[in-house]
């Protein structure tokens, strides 16, 4: 696997140094970095106890108030690698979807009053978002921004689909039982919101791992036709295909495991570009067969 030849720095800047770390650590690795290892380690399992308490606040206030959240990468994620401390998270997305929306973002200022408002709670806004004891929470009316209406209709569709058969995790690091989206739609989500980042605020290796592991830990339940037809009718079936090859040559995904994987010397090469970029440190995505539909708004994300 790539990542065990990453350089401490690399491991920093593509977000896997939690989980690369103990390993190196354990076998006397890397000795000139070992404190700063360490410190890495030790800060992300302190930072995880205090999203977890908040993220624990958070889903009992809005429960009681008869909303049902969805939680959105961080910890659902997170409950896919060895072991969830492994993975660095820094924010808390909870989906509500637009009926819930206003209530949710109440309730989040009721159970937080102190806490900083950053976003207007605006309906053409993804997300509402509030910062609590130093902890982001979003509270999202749509899980991804599109630019056509006919996509953002078409995405519409798949994510009421996804949110609307959340499946339920185990949370080993809160009292809590959470949801997170239903597996197919969960790994469109995850490969859009990481294009995303990729076109706009700039991505990392560890995104990809994200994805690795989950079509892996759900590979007997991702409807694998269902999952065709949304990156096609998303003309995101390109994109996809950069995703899986990282993932099968550079993260030790079997094959078989991949869903829609594509070989080829085209794609080989449009992906070998993505990864050098991002372990470069580059952020920029190669160009595609597709524009991606994504909204790009003037200010950023949605």
């Amino acid at each position: 696997m790539i990542l065990e030849n990453l350089t401490y720095e690399q491991c920093i800047a593509q977000g896997v140094g939690p989980l690369v770390f103990p390993a190196r650590l354990e076998k006397g690795l890397d000795p000139a970095n070992s404190a700063r290892m360490k410190m890495v380690c030790v800060h992300n399992m302190q930072q995880q106890v205090k999203l977890q308490h908040t993220l624990s606040l958070a889903w009992t206030a809005l429960t009681k108030a008869g909303i049902r959240p969805v939680l959105m990468k961080g910890a659902g994620l997170a409950a896919l690698y060895p072991d969830p401390s492994y993975r660095t998270w820094g924010d808390i997305d909870l989906f509500v979807g637009i009926d819930q929306y206003h209530p949710a973002c109440a309730v989040m200022r009721d159970t937080f009053p102190n806490a900083l408002k950053f976003d207007e709670e605006l309906d053409h806004y993804k997300h509402y978002n509030l910062i609590a004891d130093g902890i982001s929470i979003e509270i999202h009316r749509v899980s991804i921004g599109f630019q056509h209406p006919i996509d953002a209709r078409r995405y519409a569709k798949m994510e009421a689909f996804g949110m609307s058969h959340a499946i339920t995790i185990t949370n080993n690091q809160s009292p809590i039982t959470i949801s997170v989206p239903e597996p197919t739609f969960n790994a469109l989500f995850v490969m859009l919101h990481s294009w995303e980042h990729m076109m706009t605020q700039g991505a990392n290796l560890r995104q990809i791992l994200d994805l690795k592991l989950l079509v892996q830990h759900y590979k007997y339940r991702i409807d694998k036709y269902r999952l065709r037809y949304y990156l096609q009718d998303l003309h995101v079936m390109d994109v996809w295909q950069l995703y899986m090859w990282i993932a099968v040559k550079a993260l030790d995904l079997p094959v078989w495991e991949a869903p829609c994987y594509k070989g080829g010397k085209d794609v080989e090469l449009r992906a070998k570009k993505l990864l050098d970029d991002l372990l470069a440190g580059k952020m920029v995505a190669p160009i595609t067969n597709h524009q991606s539909p994504i909204a790009l708004p003037a200010n950023g994300i949605q």
